[in-house]
């Protein structure tokens, strides 16, 4: 039996970050699977700029 793999990232947060990209037409028309590969590695790049900058938030207003 096959396992199905548990995402990281809500469907919520990826499509806001498709939005962001300018890519979220082809999510709406053919599903993630239309997404460029070179897009998919900017939605994550964009992704873990985004969580960096909240943790480096979240600490810098623990450290006041």
């Amino acid at each position: 039996m096959a396992r199905r793999r548990r995402g990281v990232m809500s469907e919520e947060l990826k499509y806001e970050l498709a939005k962001e990209l300018g890519v979220a037409d082809i999510v709406d028309r053919e599903g993630w699977g239309g997404v460029p590969s070179r897009q998919c590695g900017n939605l994550v790049r964009l992704a873990i700029e985004k969580a960096e900058k909240d943790m480096a938030s979240r600490y810098n207003n623990g450290k006041r």
